[in-house]
Formats: C-alpha cells, structure tokens, sequence
C-alpha cells in the first residue's frame, strides 16, 4: 500500500535538524511543529538544515544523540554542512541496564524453516564449501596454481564474467583494421557469454581460495590474529574441509592455527589437510599432494545434503557501506527490526564497524546485559580510538567523501544511522577481533568499519548470512557467507541492479513500512539460507577477503 511521500522529516522529537528526502529549492516554504519559515539555500536529497535559529557552538541532535556543534550562528532553514559543522559526541560511562525492550511480532515466522547443512557441532551452515587457505603470502603462488588446476575442471568458475570475450571482440576489430577512434566506440554488450560447466559435486557451493599478504614479517599479534580469523572460517558452518598450504618457517605456525580451531571447536572433526613445502620438497611433490586431498575432501563433503532447520540456527552479520543520508531512516532500521524478529525467535545477530559507533557508546552499553560485558565494550572503544588518536586519524576521521557527499558530514551522525541495524533488543555478548560472536542475541564484534575487512571479521566470528546496506553502492562480497546487498534508496538500486539485491528506497519512497521491509528481507534470507536464491555478489564470484592488521583501520 502506496504512502504519502514526504519532503523532510525529523527522525527523533530531541532533533533540531530535519532531513530532506527530495532535493529542495531555495526560497521552499517549510512547515514545522508550527513554525513556518523558508529555506535559505538549496538543500539536496540526504542533507540536513535548521528548524531554528542557532547561536555559535549550539549543540546538532540528529537520532536523539549528539552529533555535532555548530562552527558560526545559523538562521533557520540553512544547510548543514562541513563549513558550519564539526564532530561532536557525548561522552559516555557505566549506566544501569535498560533491558526492556518491546519485542516484535514474530507469528508470521514461527515455524518457518530453512534448508542448510548441519555440521557434528549444532551449527547449520547455509552453504557447503571447501577452502584452500596458505597460512603465510610465500603461499600465495601455490594457492592459484591450485586454483587454476581445480576450478574450471570442477565447475566452479563463474561463467561469462572474466570478459575474455570481450577481449576477443576488440581483438577481431583491431585486426581487421579498427582505429583507436574505431575501438573505443565498439559495443561490447553483444559479445558471445561463455558456459558454465556443471559442478562434478552438486552439494558443494564451491573451492574457495583465500590468499592474503599476512603470516609473516609482522607483529606476532598480528599472525596469532591471522591464525585465530583462518581458524573461524575452517570451522565455520558453511564449511566441509579446508586444504592449508604452509612454508614451514613462518610465523603463523601450523600448530598455532589447529590451537585456534580446538578453542573454537574442541570436538572439530571435518578433513583438514595440511602440506608444508619446506617439508615436501619439490612444488610437483606439494601440488600432487595437495590436488589429492583436496579432490578426495570434495568427494567426501558431497556426502553432505541440504536439511530442515529452524531459523534460530541462522547468525546474521550487520553490515553497511558507502552509507549515504538514507541509511539511519530506511535500510538500517529495517535491518534492525529484522535483527529483532530473528534475536526474539533465538536467532543471533552480529553489529560491528566499531568507529561507526561513536556517539552511541551510552545507549549500546546501557543495553548490554552486565556491567562486566558494558564494561568490555566501552574499553574496546577507548583503547581503539586512543590508538587511532595517536596514530592522527581518531574516529572523528571515519566518513568518506562518498558519505559526506550524500550527507554524513560527522561520523556521529554516520554512526547514529549504522547503529540503526542493531535494532533494540539487549545486547548480549561483546567480542573482540578475531573470536566468535554467534551467540544467541546481539552480538557486539570489534572491528574497523572497513567494509571488506569487517565483513571478513564478521563471517569469522560466525556469520552464516551478511545483510549489508549501501547508499553509494559497493560489490561487497565473500568467498564463503552469502553477502546480501540492500539499497537504501531507489535510484542506486535502479543503476546498480548487477550488485544490489533488495531495495529498501521503497521505505523513503512510501511504498511500505520499516516492518514490512524487514520481512520481505527476512524471506528473502529465508531463500538464500535454503540455497534457493544467489546474491548478486555470489553470482559474481565476488570472494573479497582482507585480514585486519590491527594496527589503525577505520
């Protein structure tokens, strides 16, 4: 049912900015909470301007929070902007809990299932791959010589996407006597898609190659790190076995990783293969060995077969990127309600991107269950923003051109919108980078806002499905967890349809509600989790995977 589209809106009665859902004229008559007054300047779709006149160092409160102070007086209806506002967020302490929340109506998903693969420890995975992981980058070479040897004969190469032919049609053109002038003007939308092969293992997704440029060379933090992310992704539900290639001499030892796997599975019984090149000798002697056991695996995950589970098996990641001024008022919040459906029917979700929760520390750690587990969060944010303080870059520094451009201009009020997606329900558990964070409710993962790095952080920790909303679009993907692609605004789902899965520009537009769009999603998930539907980042083949050095990332 079509709703009145609105011209601006006040996202909390404590705001003293509103924001424009369409682009509006200067001189357009504003009518609010009975004050009339113009604007003083065009302000664009996403953007924000006064409701009132404003003295110097006035407090800006967007979502209820403190997101800024004004640098100089403003009228009412100016237009909120770099030049005129900086940074700002309250500070933040130990609270009383505030555990009350009003849970949803969950009547229209009691029961539902989906169909996933349930591993010897009670997870279900809602996909089946093989990994192929070096332990340290000297291992990278052997790894894509694996690759090139497994993929295509296997079927798992995505098809029609390395436009090879394209190539091919330039390459025709060229020899048969194109200008540059001539070349450039070529359409290529017409040339011929390649075939995909059928998989030899139908009931596995696929061989999933993870190279990276750590395991050595660095701090030993940073390889335990490395050892404990390699570690939740072998052990993770939507994955049967996993080949690991190690030189020998580095610093992220074999012994470390099977460590890392016994605390986070004590009972960890899939194939896990192991080759050392210093021991092996030859690379022939390695890849003979490795291609053996990686084929012999892929035979025995095979064996494994889609089954009914109930959706509090599901452990949903939170993601967003290249947000924009819709995010905190339509996708976010629609997550958020879908967090809350899903924490009501036992589910777990997981909220990380911790510089973009500057400025809701208090409300996060009021919600947390104990004293000790608010403790651990406010001390993770302290020590991460200190250490970026330190290194000049403190959260402050988190939004990007892109966002600013589409109207988050502080990263409190980026952070006010992210925060969104963790909806209401108490938090449950706050975890540090690389642990697990699949506990039933809402989970809090430390991690950079980082898109790829995040996402990578948080399918480690146990994510079996990514929800990952952007304003700007992103390709955003992962080689083992569905990553599922939510605009927060029509145009971009319009002019991105090859990357973005769902539109939630319906919610600004009026077509439908925050909790209608929640479960349109949620049936949606539903799907994908069943194996039914593929995101457009798994179409792609879109296996982005970046290890956070813990150093300084926002």
């Amino acid at each position: 049912m079509r709703r009145e589209k609105l011209a601006y809106l006040q996202i909390h009665p404590k705001d003293n900015v509103l924001v424009a859902l369409r682009d509006l004229a200067e001189g357009t008559a504003i009518s609010f909470a009975g004050q009339e007054f113009v604007l003083r300047e065009k302000v664009k779709a996403k953007h924000k301007f006064t409701i009132a006149a404003m003295p110097k160092d006035e407090p800006v409160y967007m979502y209820g929070v403190l997101v800024g102070k004004l640098n100089y007086a403003l009228d009412a209806g100016a237009l909120i902007s770099t030049e005129n506002l900086r940074h700002a967020a309250d500070d933040f302490h130990l609270g009383t809990r505030k555990l009350e929340w009003d849970k949803p109506d969950v009547s229209a998903f009691v029961g539902k299932t989906f169909n996933g693969f349930h591993r010897s420890n009670g997870t279900v995975g809602t996909a089946n791959h093989w990994l192929v992981i070096p332990l340290v980058f000297c291992e990278n070479r052997n790894v894509l010589t694996l690759k090139k040897a497994l993929e295509e004969k296997l079927g798992y190469q995505v098809a029609s996407k390395d436009y090879t032919n394209e190539v091919d049609t330039l390459i025709q053109k060229y020899q048969a006597g194109a200008s540059v002038d001539d070349l450039l003007q070529i359409d290529l939308s017409n040339s011929a898609e390649g075939k995909q092969k059928s998989k030899l293992f139908p009931n596995v997704d696929g061989v999933k190659f993870l190279n990276h440029d750590m395991g050595c060379g660095g701090t030993r933090m940073d390889s335990d790190a490395l050892c404990g992310l390699l570690a939740g992704y072998v052990t993770h539900p939507n994955v049967a076995g996993a080949t690991i290639l190690s030189l020998g001499c580095q610093h992220a030892q074999a012994s470390i990783l099977r460590d890392e796997i016994a605390k986070r599975d004590p009972n960890f019984d899939k194939p896990l293969y192991v080759f050392e090149q210093q021991l092996e000798g030859t690379e022939q002697e390695l890849m003979h060995k490795a291609i053996k056991a990686t084929f012999a695996g892929l035979a025995q995950a095979n064996q494994q077969e889609r089954k009914p589970a109930t959706l509090d098996k599901l452990c949903i990641g939170l993601e967003c990127g290249g947000s924009d001024g819709f995010s905190g008022i339509s996708a976010n919040p629609a997550l958020g309600f879908l967090s809350d459906i899903l924490v009501t029917l036992g589910g777990s979700v997981i909220l990380a991107e911790f510089p973009e929760l500057c400025g809701v520390e208090q409300e996060l750690s009021d919600r947390c269950i104990d004293e000790d587990t608010a403790q651990k969060f406010m001390s993770l944010m302290q020590v991460y923003n200190a250490k970026a303080e330190a290194d000049g870059s403190g959260f402050y520094m988190n939004p990007s051109p892109g966002n600013i451009r589409d109207g988050l201009i502080t990263d409190a009020i980026k952070s006010a919108g992210a925060a969104k997606k963790g909806g209401t329900s108490p938090v449950t558990a706050v975890v540090d980078y690389p642990e697990l964070a699949n506990a039933p409710g809402l989970n809090l993962l430390c991690t950079p806002g980082n898109d790829v790095e995040s996402t990578t952080a948080e399918v480690a920790a146990g994510a079996t499905i990514v929800l990952f909303t952007t304003g700007l679009g992103t390709p955003t993907g992962n080689p083992i967890t569905p990553v599922v692609k939510l605009s927060t605004n029509t145009p971009v789902y319009e002019r991105m349809p090859d990357i973005i899965d769902i539109n939630c520009g319906t919610i600004i537009d009026g077509e439908e509600t925050i909790e209608e769009a929640a479960h349109r999603i949620l049936d949606y998930v539903i799907r994908v989790a069943s194996g039914e539907e593929q995101p457009k980042a798994v179409q792609l083949g879109q296996d982005d995977f970046i290890p956070w050095r813990r150093g300084v990332s926002l």
